[in-house]
């Protein structure tokens, strides 16, 4: 295949995985990935409290975090977080894969899991809350 048919076809698979630009205005845009870092930094470092503020009030309302559920994160040390894809749904609510590697601080096992992180704008607040909650890194146990 020559080298500038195999460029343009990366190109255009490139553009398929970030947001539709009609959809997400530049400030939107912005808030999104700030809104994003912001929670990875919090994750990566382990801070399940800030990242756990990041969550639509909504899903913590609904499922609040216990003390117990909290002390089972601080057990954990994450060792990688590896953004993937992006893509957005027809709801206007935007997807992110994760690969997140992480260590159980009392076996020193290491293992890696991957995860969907689920964005959605809140056009009164004028700002974007994470839909799925922490990282499930017990499966559902």
């Amino acid at each position: 295949m020559p080298r500038t048919l195999t460029i343009l076809l990366a190109l255009a698979a490139m553009l398929l995985l970030v947001p539709d630009a009609d959809a997400l205005n530049s400030r939107q845009r912005n808030k999104l990935e700030q809104a994003q870092s912001v929670f990875a930094s919090a994750v990566r470092w382990s801070d399940y409290e800030a990242a756990w503020q990041m969550v639509d009030p909504e899903v913590r309302d609904a499922k609040p975090m216990t003390d117990l559920e909290l002390a089972r994160y601080h057990q954990l040390q994450v060792t990688g977080y590896r953004e993937g894809g992006t893509s957005s749904l027809p709801d206007g609510s935007i997807t992110r894969d994760i690969e997140i590697g992480v260590i159980n601080r009392h076996t020193q096992t290491e293992r890696h899991i991957r995860w969907r992180e689920r964005w959605r704008w809140d056009e009164q607040g004028k700002r974007w809350w994470q839909m799925a909650g922490l990282p499930d890194f017990w499966g559902g146990e």
